[in-house]
């Protein structure tokens, strides 16, 4: 019978998913011969038999290949045939260039829950469950191929029926490279807060029961690093958790023990339901039910609520037997990175954690859940780690070795091998030694792991980011891209859009090439030209990054911009400030001392919060901007005036609209009705814009789009019209997509500004 023998090479997400032994089962049900392989760059493999079956194995190898595989070649030749006698699983190799995909950490799946309530399975009630469907992957790997000796797990020997079930093809433990049970893989300890072992395994598991109940603080070492959690119902714990955390209001994400408890306290669209219950088992924000009897401690004043499913073995035995929703919130101080070890958990929750339920499978690398919303109909990414990272953004083009350091806030790193840019989880804000400590092992983290050696280092504009510093210190040649085309860039990227276009970029803060803060930003993105098209009429920032914190200073830079020194006989600062604070500040606006001029939408929303009474000092990023749009009146569809004024760029001026809300507030027009129009306008000013650029397409990036109603009203405004709005959903629209752009536009024409 005639012969044919076929290498078939697979690149794309197939390490840590069962794609080997898929190969091997399809392989030996078509009676085909050769091996199969883990590379540094993917899945090899050699096939050897009737030419019919070779075909039938080419096509099933698509169509039924395992839920979590991502292929995105698949090369095969025809070369002659050896005569094997069977098919087999060979050793892994890691020569040549590594390209292979490294798998997010994925929530247990359907299998091995029913084995952990299993009383007659050998894995009842084991915490560290997995199978080559589910488990960890990200965090534990530490070098290519992924294998068991290039994970965290190497230090647990295999138990004779773990190794059984790892070298027998019928078993879905088949070459899973965590598998673990309670006789040879990872255990539990419970420890007091000085760090001294109270109890073991399942004695362990019951303690944090019994003191999450009695309203204790729990640190739990999860898959990415640990958390900290409390019993969500229990006001007092809770407020207990906010002030030794330090974050007085900022929302809490919550963890449900199922969906049938979330649809209690929520309201749940379909799509919300399927990111809930999938495998990357994310935080989604949803609104919370005015039904529902959830304690408001967990987001006050916040419609909505960040929810999340258990998100492993551990989680899913922890809220199956407590039964009730427990705040699951980072395990570190506010403004540093997760603890990811034990003795530096004992160091850094010292004071927050009463104790700690531990293991002793280490954690390579710390990676946080990751936060979605929906909207217009899609998911959208707020934070993107656990579940998704490092999975690649893939470009048209190939590009040389780049690595981008993002920006300093949200911060996340990205690498381009080829085609593909794998942008890191969220690292968060560089404004501490431990997240500057994160950030720098990130750094190296991805390039090692790709044995990658970068061409160039791709920067934010801005000289006093820590990341820039990082990046000018680095060999490699340095590239600055600035921070609001960068945001243009990554939807761009994301969205696979090429020019012309419109890029809009509203965001906080970000360094400009005129040396002012930016953030109301429109790009006219051509083939082979961008430029700075127009922006909002700027105003002076009192007290620089104070007026972060204080929204009430954005409202006087903006009130100062319109009437100058007859400032201080308008009444409307007069909520916010005292005599002689005024004085100071107004000084500094004079002179313009440590008072910045901004163009930042950012800056807009704060102000009007200020303005409109809702919040004249916030204690976190953001907060002013989110109760403005919480305040939004939806039946309200009038909109506040605003002027275009031509020139080179074209300026937005704001002043008529802060004129007609000062008279509303003076007439005692309801807020959510100032709030609509405020939002309104800025729609407005989106739909004018692209009508004086005449371009179709319209890219929407920054942290301002995070805000839903903005987003869904600009959406809906520019289709009615005939533009076509694109933006961002997989990776964030905030500063975390900040690499991403970098990578797009390093070695781009369009880079530089014009």
């Amino acid at each position: 019978m005639k012969r044919q023998r076929l290498k078939i090479v697979v690149r794309g997400a197939v390490q840590g998913v069962g794609f080997r032994p898929f190969v091997y089962r399809l392989a030996t049900e078509l009676d085909l011969k050769g091996w199969v392989i883990n590379s540094a760059q993917g899945v090899f493999l050699e096939i050897e038999g009737a030419p019919d079956a070779t075909a039938e194995f080419a096509r099933r190898l698509h169509t039924n290949k395992p839920t979590r595989a991502i292929i995105q070649s698949c090369e095969s030749s025809h070369l002659e045939t050896v005569g094997y006698k069977e098919f087999e699983i060979r050793e892994s190799t890691d020569a040549g260039g590594k390209t292979a995909l490294i798998l997010p950490d994925i929530a247990p799946c359907a299998d091995c829950l029913s084995e952990m309530i299993d009383p007659r399975d050998r894995r009842f009630r084991y915490p560290f469950t997995n199978c080559t469907n589910c488990g960890p992957r990200f965090s534990i790997i530490e070098a290519l191929p992924y294998d068991r000796t290039n994970t965290s797990m190497k230090q647990f020997a295999m138990c004779a029926d773990c190794e059984r079930e790892y070298r027998d093809p019928a078993d879905r433990r088949f070459h899973a490279e965590p598998i673990a049970c309670p006789r040879c893989g990872p255990q539990l300890q419970y420890w007091d807060s000085l760090g001294k072992s109270l109890a073991n395994s399942e004695a362990a598991l019951q303690q944090a029961f019994d003191e999450i109940r009695a309203g204790k603080i729990v640190a739990l070492k999860g898959v990415g690093g640990f958390q900290l959690l409390v019993d969500a119902r229990n006001a007092d714990a809770v407020r207990l958790l906010r002030a030794r955390k330090h974050r007085q209001e900022k929302p809490f994400a919550v963890m449900f023990p199922s969906i049938e408890q979330i649809h209690a306290q929520c309201e749940v669209s379909a799509l919300e339901e399927r990111l809930l219950v999938s495998p990357e088992a994310p935080i989604v924000l949803l609104r919370k039910s005015t039904t529902g009897s959830q304690s408001s401690a967990a987001a006050p004043g916040n419609p909505n609520l960040g929810v999340m499913l258990p998100s492993s073995p551990l989680h899913h035995l922890l809220l199956r037997q407590l039964n009730f929703p427990v705040v699951a919130t980072s395990g570190n101080l506010s403004e540093e990175p997760i603890c990811i070890d034990e003795s530096e958990a004992i160091e850094r929750l010292r004071g927050i954690a009463d104790g700690l339920l531990v293991h002793n499978r280490p954690i390579v690398r710390h990676v946080d859940d990751s936060i979605l919303r929906v909207l217009h109909g899609r998911e959208m990414m707020l934070r993107r780690a656990r579940g998704y990272a490092p999975l690649p953004v893939t470009l048209e083009r190939s590009l040389p070795a780049i690595l981008a350091v993002g920006a300093h806030l949200k911060n996340s790193v990205a690498l381009s091998v080829g085609r593909n840019v794998f942008v890191s989880q969220h690292i968060g804000d560089l404004a501490t030694r431990q997240a500057y400590d994160a950030f720098t092992q990130s750094a190296a983290d991805l390039p090692r792991l790709y044995d990658a050696e970068p061409e160039l280092i791709a920067h934010d504009l801005h000289p006093e980011y820590l990341s820039t510093k990082h990046a000018l210190q680095q060999p490699a040649r340095a590239v600055a891209v600035q921070h609001h085309w960068a945001h243009i860039a990554s939807c761009m990227a994301e969205n696979e859009i090429e020019p012309p276009l419109l890029g809009v970029a509203w965001d906080g803060t970000g360094y400009g090439v005129d040396g002012t803060t930016w953030g109301g930003e429109f790009f006219l993105v051509e083939k082979n030209s961008c430029r700075r098209v127009a922006h909002f009429r700027t105003f002076r920032l009192p007290g620089g990054d104070a007026a972060v914190r204080e929204p009430r200073r954005s409202s006087l830079g903006m009130l100062y911009e319109i009437f100058g020194e007859e400032l201080c006989e308008r009444k409307e600062w007069r909520a916010h400030f005292l005599a002689g604070e005024v004085k100071t500040l107004r000084r500094m606006l004079t002179r313009a001392v440590n008072s910045p001029l901004t163009s930042s939408v950012g800056r807009l929303f704060d102000g009007v919060a200020a303005l409109a009474g809702l919040r004249s000092h916030s204690t976190f990023e953001g907060q002013a901007a989110m109760e403005l749009e919480f305040a939004v009146d939806c039946a309200t569809t009038e909109s506040y005036p605003f002027l275009l004024k031509l020139g080179s760029p074209l300026v937005i001026d704001w002043e008529p609209a802060l004129r007609a809300l000062l008279d509303d507030r003076n007439q005692q027009v309801p807020t959510g009705q100032i709030a609509a129009r405020f939002h309104n306008m800025l729609a407005e000013v989106i739909v004018a814009l692209a009508r004086h650029c005449g371009q179709t397409r319209v890219a929407l990036s920054g942290g301002c789009f995070q805000n839903r109603y903005l987003t869904e009203r600009v959406i809906d405004e520019l289709s009615a019209v005939g533009f076509q709005p694109f933006w961002p959903q997989r990776i964030p629209p905030n500063d975390g997509g900040i690499s991403l752009g970098q990578i797009y536009l390093a070695t781009s024409p369009l880079r530089e500004l014009t």
